[in-house]
């Protein structure tokens, strides 16, 4: 680049659990090595940036949280944006490039940042560069690399452009073809071989953003006999090509020891999503029978003593610890299991090359380093390509090392898809494959994520239950694979169901089960208000829902809001009541069977239709499977409901094997009950998501 040409770049970052702004912290380390400014601020930072005046290119890297909304970081940002008095032109200075982040797994992929980008098009924006969508549920370094190489091309481009803006037409350059025309779609990035490979010439000096590693001998790799990959080997082409691996990550974080003396924060420090309330378990319930393939509980929580409000429909966050046995164990691998219960201090490092370098905001300033890894960080955590490449360098042995740094290039993308995305591998799997591996505390605390509370749906009513919060959960289950041979309960899940092991009572499945003895227990929650996923305004207005599995888990509070409603409100009309569940066995894993009968005789419940997708049937016809098949049986009545009675239609649960086949069903139903073909029905269909009367609640 001509060293005359301006270098600053304005980097704008939405985040909701961090990838976002690691990406970014990833794009600003890049431009300082090509001797470019990235001018980096969080986008709710508004008072640091201005892009009414903004004449450099801009840069934009959001998530999407929820289901498609903007981050809460982007919140502010997105209500000015949306201003409907802001004119056309509002923009029309601005150039851009937007990196948006999402999972296919839902169905609003990366809204979020489409959101943005179609509303900054609408202003006048123009982008400098494509947009690209990453796609967590196959891995976003599949988009993200290839989008950040070639933002260098047409960061260069901008500025030229920009430079003959401003009437410095002596820089004789020919941009030999339009970056447009190397990047294809606002959907999807496929850069080409040749976009890859470009490097940007600054000054003579060597790209740092790749490394090239030369080939080592193959018996420090794997031995002869090996012809199978697997995460400590690897086979020809990989294990034979060199490598282009990313660069080193600047160290940023000092650790220092200092006595074993004073207090732990409190765990609603770290919270910064709002008020949080240590509030005691009061009961617990297996729901599923000992021989069902997975394990449902219901806790309930007595928040009386609180001023913790919620909906039927709404989500709440539970602050969980890591394992304890896994936290001993990493301190027992680091050599430190003399030192957990001493306090550290944890500072940015002087003279770090790492440019805005900030002690991470969810790392206390002083605390245990066993509260740090039980509270803090989250040792789960599926390392990124960046932590590998910083783990070489703590390695000693040569045939590790080498595979260390073929799992974070670009040649062993799919073995690092294949052997640590896909399997779950955490920073324990990996210390104990490459025993030679030996990372300092810094190390850790620079490339492990925040530990995030986890959000479970409301199971109950507060009209009904005064003073009591129920949920239902899975234990969730990682059972052993070739490259993470121990089994693992979730982070969350398995820490309530151990702590509450005291409180519950197999084979007793009702909600009127006496809970035993009394606990002390307590866990810390703070709100998560759903907006949408709640019941309609008019109680006329008829409903169905469909929740298999712990999909029902909101349902029971629906039902419980509308008895007691009915109890409370006799000369109130109510309208028609559907709920579809399935479970595999009928004598397992029915959840709430009981109570759902109570609901069913007593009317709160119109119609229930229920499945077991692994019960055999002596009929001679088989029964449904699934519920998405007993919804086809009612094809009718479901377009009833949505088109002539403008009711409302609820799925919960699993979004990949339930959510999308239940749509499906209802575009299918929508296209042959109004003989219009399915591009018609799925218009329909996405205006009653529009009209906010076709909600979900999944996850992946």
């Amino acid at each position: 680049m001509c060293c005359d040409l301006k270098r600053r770049f304005l980097l704008l970052y939405a985040t909701q659990k961090g990838q976002a702004k690691a990406i970014a912290e990833e794009i600003r380390e890049q431009a300082c090595a090509r001797g470019l400014e990235a001018d980096m601020h969080c986008i709710s930072e508004m008072d640091k940036y201005n892009l009414e005046t903004e004449k450099d290119p801009v840069v934009i890297v959001i998530s999407t949280t929820g289901t498609g909304d903007p981050p809460d970081t982007a919140r502010k940002f997105v209500k000015k944006i949306q201003d409907t008095t802001l004119p056309p032109d509002h923009f029309a200075h601005l150039q851009y490039g937007l990196l948006g982040l999402g999972d296919s797994e839902y169905t609003f992929f990366c809204n979020g940042g489409k959101t943005v980008d179609r509303r900054l098009q609408e202003l006048g924006a123009q982008h400098f560069y494509d947009t690209g969508l990453a796609d967590d549920c196959v891995g976003l370094e599949i988009v993200v690399d290839p989008w950040i190489d070639g933002l260098w091309l047409a960061l260069k481009e901008a500025f030229l452009l920009q430079k003959e803006k401003e009437g410095m037409s002596s820089v004789v350059y020919a941009v030999s073809s339009s970056l447009s025309a190397a990047l294809h779609g606002v959907d999807e990035i496929n850069l080409s071989s040749e976009v890859q490979n470009l490097k940007l010439e600054d000054e003579g000096a060597r790209s740092s953003d790749v490394l090239s590693q030369k080939l080592v001998d193959i018996n420090l790799v794997a031995s002869t006999r090996d012809t199978e990959p697997s995460l400590v080997h690897s086979v020809p082409p990989v294990s034979q090509s060199a490598l282009n691996i990313p660069a080193l990550p600047p160290e940023y974080i000092e650790v220092q020891f200092q006595d074993t003396h004073g207090e732990n924060p409190h765990l609603s420090s770290l919270i910064s999503e709002g008020t949080t309330f240590e509030v005691p378990v009061t009961k617990a319930v297996q729901l599923t029978r000992e021989d069902a393939i997975k394990t449902a509980l219901l806790l309930e929580l007595d928040i009386a003593d609180t001023v913790f409000d919620y909906q039927p429909g709404d989500a709440f966050c539970v602050i969980c610890p890591n394992n304890i046995s896994e936290v001993e164990e990493l301190l027992q691998i680091l050599g430190l299991s003399e030192k957990g219960e001493y306090f550290i201090c944890v500072k940015v490092k002087q003279g770090t090359k790492k440019k805005g370098a900030a002690r991470p905001q969810h790392i206390p300033e002083r605390s245990t380093l066993k509260f740090i890894l039980t509270w803090c960080l989250e040792i789960r955590a599926i390392p990124k390509k960046a932590f590998l490449r910083a783990l070489v360098e703590c390695t000693s042995d040569t045939g590790e090392k080498r595979r260390l740094q073929e799992l974070c290039s670009r040649q062993g993308a799919s073995d690092y898809t294949r052997f640590i995305r896909d399997s779950n591998v955490c920073l324990l799997d990996l210390l104990h494959a490459f025993p030679s591996c030996k990372p300092s505390l810094n190390l850790l605390i620079e490339h492990l994520p925040k530990l995030q509370a986890r959000s479970y749906s409301v199971s109950s009513s507060n009209l009904y239950q005064p003073g009591k919060l129920c949920f239902v959960f899975n234990i969730v289950e990682f059972p052993p694979c070739p490259a993470r041979p121990v089994s693992r309960k979730g982070v969350c899940t398995g820490w309530l169901a151990e702590l509450v092991a005291p409180l519950l009572h197999p084979n007793k499945n009702t909600l009127n089960t006496k809970g035993g003895s009394s606990s002390t227990e307590k866990i810390s929650i703070f709100a998560r208000p759903n907006n949408t996923f709640h019941l309609p305004a008019d109680p006329s207005v008829p409903l169905m829902m469909v929740g298999p599995g712990t999909g029902i888990s909101p349902f029971i509070g629906f039902l419980q809001h509308r008895q007691k409603l009915r109890e409370e409100h006799a000369d109130w009309e109510f309208g028609e009541t559907w709920l579809f569940f399935g479970c595999r066995h009928q004598d397992r894993d029915y959840l709430f069977k009981d109570e759902l009968r109570c609901f069913l005789e007593n009317g709160t419940l119109t119609h229930l239709k229920v499945c077991f997708s692994r019960d055999f049937s002596t009929a001679g016809v088989a029964p449904p499977k699934y519920v998405q098949d007993v919804i086809r049986l009612y094809a009718k009545e479901v377009a009833r409901v949505l088109l002539k009675e403008r009711g409302y239609f609820y799925v919960c649960g699993d979004k990949k094997h339930m959510a999308d086949g239940v749509s499906d069903a209802v575009v299918d139903i929508l296209s042959m009950e109004m003989e219009a073909d399915k591009l018609e029905a799925m218009k329909i269909l996405a205006t009653l998501r529009e009209a906010k009367r076709y909600l979900q609640d999944v996850w992946s």
